[in-house]
């Protein structure tokens, strides 16, 4: 497979994510969308160091994978604070959380 196999599944992966993340209510559903994101750009990192033969790329994916692990982690907390607090997940209530 050439490059451009690997960026058009990328922008697809990226798209279908941003679809998500545009049309759903659900916090869940947000941040799977948003994982989705955070795997198409990893996916052109990957795609990028292997077509140019350096390994940089495949560490920036790593160093993103950690990153985005922590940002669920983050996430899922809110959404278990969102969900305690007004028994659903619906993100048009998170605005009450405010304060």
């Amino acid at each position: 497979m050439d490059l451009s196999a690997y960026l058009l599944l990328s922008a697809a992966l990226f798209s279908l994510g941003l679809f998500g993340v545009l049309t759903r209510r659900n916090a869940v559903s947000v941040l799977a969308s948003i994982e989705l994101m955070a795997n198409a750009a990893n996916l052109n990192l990957a795609a990028f160091a292997r077509f140019r033969g350096e390994a940089t790329g495949q560490v920036f994916a790593l160093f993103s994978t950690a990153i985005t692990v922590a940002e669920v982690v983050v996430g899922l907390s809110l959404v278990i604070l969102l969900y305690r607090s007004r028994g659903n997940v619906l993100l048009e209530n998170a605005s009450e959380l405010k304060g």
